[in-house]
């Protein structure tokens, strides 16, 4: 009789069966172990409490008691809310009065420090600090700068001439003060990323202007802005999601100058924020629901006008 003994060894390895490949997953089950923490932090700290979050604002909730199906409704009333809406116009105003010189000043500052030949890291190093001190502190010695009787602002104005102007007082001066601490904060921290796109630019670029006969502003129109058009981008779209999320920089601000709430925003609501609003409606007023549903309303703008600013400067950079 015949065995396998018997048979030709290409015969003998023909009849063993043929391993199957392992599926992806168990072939990188180790890679998948390494990167699984980030998405269980992800998972736990950030998906679960957003999809929460929209659950809630379905609801009206103290808290403490149980929960009470509310549908779209507080959504149809953060529609009529004409608080939300006047938090919405003094964050907007505020961004606007803070973004807009602080990337000018951002832009001006990279450029000097490019052009730094001694003591670069000095320099560096100074701009970027107010961005790594604490805003609680920041805002403790703005609201002393700003302050009605004793102020710095104030008294440079009355050495000219001026009469004092109660900043934190005043619907204007509320605005004009938190943009400025806004616009000192994140300066520092721009003109680094400016700097970086700077770098990033071939010299002979410039050598060629120069040659050409062109001088330092058309330069910068010409060769310096284009090339730094997606950096600014950038800029402007992180510029833009921090502006309109402000919340300590009003809140310490201004928070001794209303005996409403800490979170009022001064004098006649002036300078309360988007977020201030939020932290009113869920802390304040217990509505954990309404709050909610102000949290999404906040999502929804940021969005927006995020979209819109890189939408107008794709279009500048199209042209």
């Amino acid at each position: 009789m015949a065995t396998a003994l018997d048979k030709p060894p290409a015969a003998v390895e023909s009849s063993a069966a043929p391993s199957r490949p392992r599926s992806g997953f168990r072939k990188y089950w180790h890679l998948y172990a390494a990167i699984s923490p980030f998405y269980l932090l992800f998972l736990c700290f950030g998906l679960i409490p957003v999809g929460f979050s929209f659950y809630l604002s379905l609801h009206r909730w103290d808290g403490l008691g149980s929960m009470e199906w509310a549908g779209l409704s507080q959504y149809k009333y953060l529609l009529s809310d004409t608080d939300f809406w006047n938090s919405i116009g003094n964050t907007l105003i505020i961004w606007a009065l803070a973004t807009f010189p602080m990337i000018f000043l951002a832009m001006v500052t990279a450029v000097m420090l490019n052009s730094a030949v001694r003591f670069k890291n000095v320099y560096r190093f100074a701009y970027f600090l107010p961005n790594v001190t604490s805003v609680v502190a920041i805002a403790i010695v703005f609201g002393s700068v700003f302050s009605t009787n004793f102020g710095l602002v104030n008294a440079l104005l009355q050495a000219v001439g001026f009469d004092q102007i109660a900043w934190l007082n005043t619907p204007w001066g509320i605005k004009i003060a938190i943009a400025t601490l806004m616009t000192w904060q994140w300066t520092g921290y721009n003109a680094i990323i400016f700097l970086a796109g700077l770098q990033t630019i071939p010299g002979e670029l410039y050598e060629a202007a120069r040659m050409d006969g062109a001088g330092p502003v058309q330069t910068f129109f010409r060769i310096t802005l284009p090339m730094l058009r997606p950096v600014l981008l950038f800029v402007l779209v992180i510029s833009t999601v921090t502006g309109l999320q402000s919340f300590s920089e009003p809140q310490v601000l201004l928070q001794n100058t209303s005996n409403d709430s800490t979170f009022a925003g001064g004098p006649g609501h002036s300078g309360q924020t988007m977020v201030l609003y939020f932290f009113q409606q869920t802390f304040d007023n217990n509505d954990f629901g309404y709050g909610a549903a102000v949290a999404w309303g906040i999502f929804l703008v940021v969005i927006l006008f995020s979209i819109v600013n890189w939408r107008l400067v794709q279009r500048r950079g199209e042209d």
